[in-house]
């Protein structure tokens, strides 16, 4: 079964650039695009719509979708759209969507009140939850945002693709994010930036020159032995290997400046409840302005 693409549209700037996001991604990876709009409170085709306010609920809601693929029509006529407007919380809706979903495109930060598709922790839980990777998207980013300036300076969508950024963690299981990064640079014919984040145990004291120059070797050899099979496996990315020292939520944010794209790993949630995603994806979804793709790991 092909699974598409899917973006959740509330009709927000953020959500209109996921939309326009996702349609780049479907036609890179030659998919369809599923467009959803989802509120508990919109009224059925049945309700009773000589009320003013059930008018405007309906016609907020068609107004949505149907803006948005007409824009997506006019930029992207060969891309194939489906639409669907769902009577459900959007939490809840999402989490089914992205079920089926090869990918879930959606604004970093939605919006709140009559309408809202995301907001706040809403938006946190439901990331937390999607057990397939999410793309988180601000508003005003274009096509233009994932291509190095022209020689000019001038932002063009006709230049060579910005590199991707890949946070690796070397002490835990990452062969889904790395799969998905590489992907990712082969899709665009762009550099990987493979960026480690290693820092020196204090629990003997201060350590010497010599300690500290033994603990970034070792760091250098287990993110090469990491990314050997990955190399072998895309052998047309070019893959350039970065190490910082200092805590990985902290230097990350700083070592991935520039980069189109981020992928960072995030631990598959057990419980039903929570909206933590952890305090090194949480860092970049918040601090980075760039596109950041979440993806999923036991």
């Amino acid at each position: 079964m092909t699974r598409p693409v899917v973006a959740g549209l509330d009709g927000s700037g953020e959500s209109l650039a996921a939309a326009d996001r996702a349609a780049r991604e479907a036609l890179r990876r030659g998919l369809p695009l599923r467009l959803v709009h989802a509120w508990e409170g919109l009224p059925d085709d049945d309700t009773d719509a000589d009320l003013p306010e059930i008018r405007a609920l309906q016609y907020h809601a068609r107004r949505v979708l149907r803006g948005a693929v007409e824009r997506l029509n006019e930029h992207y006529p060969q891309l194939y759209v489906a639409v669907e407007q769902i009577r459900r919380q959007p939490g809840p809706a999402l989490l089914a969507e992205a079920e089926n979903a090869e990918l879930l495109v959606m604004g970093s930060q939605g919006m709140s009140g009559v309408g809202g598709f995301m907001s706040g922790s809403v938006a946190m839980a439901t990331v937390a939850h999607v057990d397939r990777p999410v793309v988180l998207v601000r508003a005003g980013e274009t096509a233009a945002d994932e291509h190095l300036p022209d020689d000019s300076g001038t932002a063009s969508a006709r230049t060579p693709y910005r590199d991707v950024a890949v946070a690796v963690d070397s002490g835990g299981p990452c062969d889904d994010v790395l799969d998905f990064a590489f992907r990712a640079a082969e899709l665009r014919r762009a550099p990987l930036r493979a960026v480690h984040a290693w820092h020196v145990p204090l629990t003997g004291g201060v350590p010497g020159v010599e300690e500290r120059t033994r603990i970034r070797e070792e760091a250098e050899r287990e993110l090469a032995e990491l990314l050997e099979p990955w190399r072998a496996k895309y052998p047309g990315v070019v893959v350039r290997e970065t190490l910082h020292e200092g805590r990985a939520a902290h230097v990350l944010v700083r070592a991935v400046g520039g980069a189109g794209l981020l992928v960072v790993g995030r631990r598959r949630r057990r419980a039903a409840v929570g909206s933590r995603t952890g305090p090194v994806a949480h860092a970049l979804i918040h601090h980075v302005n760039r596109p950041v793709v979440l993806v999923p790991h036991d």
